[in-house]
């Protein structure tokens, strides 16, 4: 029926007031985007990839740092040089990786002289460590590295590897990162909104207000970067180009179904936009505030990289909900229903969305509520049992890139004919009175060699040469084995480091995150539902739902991991980010849900309330659900473990929240629960 809502009179002022407003905004929005857009491009200049700056202070791989610089004031990252012939080393091999290593020693940022060419034992290969100058982009140094081994002999594979080949290998991984995940995520947005709303118009809208919001996002958290106040690394950089682009479409996909709904409604579209954009306005702030400080619980992480993706993604939530509270509603009020061209909503033609599927679905709930809740509570639980099978207790570096990259190569070919950590040793520092003993205790199973450097303020540095590659387990587990035995040395304030020690700590630290940063996200989350919807009994119940939504989304995942991807495991921090963003996200569709619900409780009470909230928000939300996922799943595009594993378990976790614990669980559960659902609020 048409609305009855005063609406402003029609004065020459009010006209130019409704039409000069959108368009200040629009042109306010052009600025940004003009002005933002570039640093899209540029945040890969201002990211940090390199593990070692991410630990904090108190970890004892940083103490052996900062020690480091009293014995060596230039601090160096090895890459390392391994050429390989099966038939033997020749002559002209030799000769050609020494003449080649003068050169190197030259390349600026290389801290020659360089030390000589190792034969290996069964004389089928060549080693040369190269120390590179951590002040330097040890990736553009790698890069002048290997370009001057290309001309190497006919049959002589000439690799180079290393923590600083790691580095670069990285780097060219997140190469092009923004126009890569800009390209994919747009077209799986522009083709959902195509098949969503089969409007020409309306996805350039949604999609210059996602671009728009990331050109902010990325001014922003540049400037923040370049100043040194926050940390970016190429992985919280994919994560928020992806969180912008899938929360702004999200945003934008419920402010437009209101417009459209109300457009039915409401002659005048500056009228109808105007009651939509006051009826969303409640819970699209309520959901972008969860996500924020859901995120932003990631600052009591002990990880620069952690820490730093908090703020980060922030800032990309912020922007997106601006864009679409600003931009967004400016372009529709000047469009109107030509924005939904060729299918408009005319004036009383009957809303679409209180019929079809979902009203079906609907109703199917309210027929069997304690059926429904039951069986899907007992599907999760049984995604939930396969749980114990992921395995997140941290991977070797080298298993991070899921291409064929010359570092991986490299490494291999070196513990092939070679100690696997020779080229990047464990560091111990201890007191020089202490070093022989020190010395002896660092001899545990899987150290190769030991042997005390130099003295310096009474304390020694010693390098241990590990059997096994640097990154492995086999070599984490022998780095352990060396701190319990050097620290049992009395007196001598013994401290472990090196890369392998990095890694360690690093694995030890995420695990120490995840224990304790979970249990405040859903104390955050739980307070902030408690204050939306003014009950206890209703945030309980959403957050106990997206928990039990949560493991199972991890137990299937656990399979898929191991059975259909063969991954060789996760790092810690992986399930940390996954129940950040798919608690904070898995909320987000049921504030959707539930403040809807709540609105049409106070006029038609909770049983008809829930089974409406349920029928006009079903295919907004599940809209919305399906953008998101598909956008994440982006993520994948990056050959990278850890982000290919972040895009499969949000893009999964949201679909399951979305089609199941929303559509279903939720509203089954409330319906069950009746008025007792809003306890302790009038409405109970």
């Amino acid at each position: 029926m048409p609305s009855t809502s005063p609406v402003l009179p029609r004065t020459p002022a009010v006209r130019r007031t409704r039409w000069l407003v959108p368009a200040l905004l629009l042109l306010v929005w052009l600025v940004v985007g003009g002005f933002g857009g570039p640093y899209t491009g540029k945040l890969s200049s201002v990211a940090k990839n390199d593990s070692s700056a991410f630990l904090p202070a108190s970890a004892e791989s940083t103490r052996v740092q900062d020690e480091q610089r009293a014995f060596s004031p230039t601090q160096v990252l090895p890459a390392v040089v391994v050429a390989e012939r099966p038939a033997g080393i020749t002559g002209p091999d030799t000769a050609f990786l020494t003449e080649t290593s003068v050169r190197i020693g030259q390349i600026p940022g290389v801290a020659g002289p360089l030390p000589r060419v190792q034969l290996s034992e069964d004389k089928q290969a060549l080693q040369l460590v190269v120390p590179i100058k951590t002040g330097q982009k040890p990736a553009e140094v790698v890069k002048t590295i290997r370009a001057e081994l290309a001309a190497s002999p006919s049959g002589l594979t000439v690799l180079v590897t290393g923590p600083a080949a790691q580095i670069a290998d990285m780097v060219t991984a997140f190469g092009g990162i923004d126009g890569l995940l800009l390209v994919v995520a747009g077209l799986v947005v522009a083709v959902i909104l195509v098949l969503v709303y089969r409007s020409v118009l309306l996805p350039v809208l949604v999609l210059l207000s996602a671009v728009f919001a990331l050109g902010l996002a990325s001014l922003a958290v540049y400037v923040l970067a370049d100043h040194d106040l926050l940390t970016l690394n190429g992985q919280s950089q994919g994560i928020l180009f992806i969180l912008v682009f899938g929360a702004a479409t999200d945003y934008a996909l419920l402010l437009v179904s209101r417009f459209r709904e109300q457009l039915r409604d409401t002659e005048d579209r500056f009228e109808a936009l105007r009651i939509a954009w006051r009826a969303v306005l409640p819970p699209l702030v309520a959901s972008a505030v969860t996500v924020v400080l859901g995120v932003l619980c990631l600052l009591f992480s002990d990880l620069q990289s952690n820490r730093g993706l908090g703020p980060v993604a922030a800032i990309g939530i912020v922007a997106a909900l601006l864009a679409s509270l600003t931009f967004l509603p400016a372009a529709l009020a000047l469009c109107g229903r030509a924005a939904f061209w060729p299918l408009r909503p005319k004036l009383g033609s009957p809303h679409p969305e209180t019929g079809g599927l979902w009203a079906r679905i609907a109703h199917a709930v309210e027929a069997r509520p304690r059926t429904v809740w039951v069986v899907t509570s007992v599907v999760l639980l049984a995604g939930v049992a396969f749980l114990p099978q992921l395995r997140a207790s941290g991977t070797a570096q080298s298993d991070l890139f899921l291409t064929k990259v010359d570092s991986v190569t490299g490494q291999q070919a070196q513990a092939r004919h070679f100690a696997g950590g020779s080229g990047s040793p464990t560091v111990i520092i201890a007191d020089a009175g202490r070093a022989d003993e020190v010395a002896r205790a660092a001899h545990v199973p899987g150290v190769a060699q030991v042997a005390p450097t130099t003295t310096v303020g009474g304390r020694t540095q010693v390098y241990a040469v590990l059997s096994d590659p640097a990154d492995s387990e086999a070599a984490l587990a022998t780095v352990q084995r060396i701190r319990d035995a050097v620290h049992a040395v009395p007196g001598a304030d013994a401290q472990v480091g090196g890369r392998t020690a990095i890694q360690l700590d690093t694995q030890q630290t995420s695990r120490r995150d995840r224990a304790m940063i979970i249990p405040i996200v859903l104390a955050v989350i739980f307070v902030v539902l408690a204050l939306l919807l003014r009950a206890l009994v209703a945030p309980l119940l959403l957050i106990v739902t997206v928990l039990l939504s949560f493991g199972a989304t991890l137990g299937v995942s656990a399979v898929v991991f191991n059975h259909l991807f063969r991954f060789p495991g996760a790092d810690p921090a992986v399930p940390l980010f996954a129940f950040v963003f798919l608690v904070a996200l898995g909320v987000d569709y049921n504030i959707f849900l539930m403040t809807r619900v709540r609105e049409e409780t106070l006029s038609l009470g909770t049983h008809k309330g829930v089974l409406r909230g349920l029928t006009l928000t079903g295919g907004v939300i599940t809209s919305a659900g399906v953008v998101l996922a598909a956008t994440f799943a982006a993520l994948a595009v990056i050959p990278i473990l850890f982000l290919a594993q972040i895009a499969f378990l949000v893009a999964f976790g949201v679909l399951l929240d979305t089609l199941i614990v929303r559509s279903l669980l939720v509203p089954a559960l409330s319906l069950e629960l009746d008025k007792r659902v809003w306890w302790p609020s009038r409405l109970n």
